[in-house]
């Protein structure tokens, strides 16, 4: 068990009037005896608790009644601690017991006595996926260990591949989750949806390829589909969509300039399927201004819409 957690079960008994030692350390938490000293003295020494000893009750109590722990009773942690169990819920991570296992150990240990905040918290994506829990750890434990990864994937036309690739990053996007890695058989970083892995192993052979620190490539462009930026996509909006895009943040690198008559948005694209996507989400209130081949792809689009009507 971590040394936090360890701190406030121990802070927990001494304002209880339990009058905790380093004995209830080893018993509750099966560490040494130096590490229970050492965890008291941590207590005392670098948070600055008020503690003394009482030799008859054989323990530890405050001489002051008002010393709190960091982030004791504090809204904004029981408010981060509920969002913990809702988005790990939503983004399709319930299966890993791990995550209510934490959820549960910090509610009883920093908030002890209180309501669970997730109870009054209601987190929503659509199209949220569940993710297989045994493949997940795989994933994780490739990453943390720095080693390759054996895959079995579908494309988006349900043909499936094995791969062996090098794990780079984990990737949330939108609710759902992705394995930035380079594929060693496409010699090139690719980006692969977990939705769509069917088998993950974990192999012994280190990777060969890192991601530097000031590496943009996961930032430089807009959406999910990253590489060099091809073009700056120009979108006009207006009506109740200006509305809507004034106040939202599409890409770190987005300019957004107000018309009369609405907002015009500028910002770097890779890949156009996701912002066709997008910008058909808003109907007539969002027009394409440039690049000219992308207004095309929106006017075949929008034809074939209409012909699907016409039947």
């Amino acid at each position: 068990m971590s040394l936090l957690e360890r701190i406030y079960f121990f802070h927990a008994k001494i304002v209880s009037g339990s009058y905790p030692n380093t004995n209830s350390l080893t018993r509750e938490f099966e560490i040494s005896s130096a590490t229970a000293h050492r965890d008291v003295a941590y207590l005392r020494d670098r948070l600055l608790a008020p503690l003394a000893f009482h030799q008859q009750k054989n323990g530890y109590f405050y001489t002051r009644d008002d010393f709190q722990l960091p982030f004791e009773d504090s809204p904004a942690m029981t408010l981060i601690l509920g969002l913990l169990g809702n988005m790990a819920e939503e983004a399709g991570l319930s299966e890993l017991p791990e995550l209510k296992e934490i959820q549960k150990r910090l509610q009883g240990v920093l908030f002890p006595g209180k309501k669970n905040i997730a109870d009054y918290l209601h987190c929503e994506w659509i199209e949220k996926e569940s993710i297989n829990g045994t493949l997940f750890k795989s994933v994780l434990s490739s990453l943390r260990e720095q080693r390759h990864l054996k895959i079995t994937y579908r494309d988006g036309t349900g043909q499936s591949s094995r791969r062996i690739v090098e794990p780079l990053k984990l990737v949330n996007y939108q609710g759902r989750w992705y394995l930035l890695a380079w594929c060693r058989s496409k010699e090139g970083r690719r980006m692969f949806h977990l939705a769509r892995m069917t088998k993950a192993m974990q192999m012994k052979a280190p990777i060969e390829h890192t991601m530097p620190e000031n590496d943009n490539w996961l930032t430089d462009s807009f959406g999910i589909f990253k590489g060099p930026v091809a073009y700056q996509a120009i979108i006009k909006f207006t009506g109740t969509a200006s509305e809507i895009v004034r106040h939202q943040h599409w890409h770190p690198a987005q300019e957004i300039r107000q018309e009369h008559d609405g907002v015009v948005l500028n910002l770097p694209v890779a890949d156009d399927r996701e912002l066709i996507m997008k910008v058909l989400q808003f109907g007539a209130e969002a027009e394409v201004i440039a690049p000219e081949t992308l207004r095309k792809k929106l006017h075949q689009e929008i034809q074939q819409m209409g012909r699907n009507y016409m039947k």
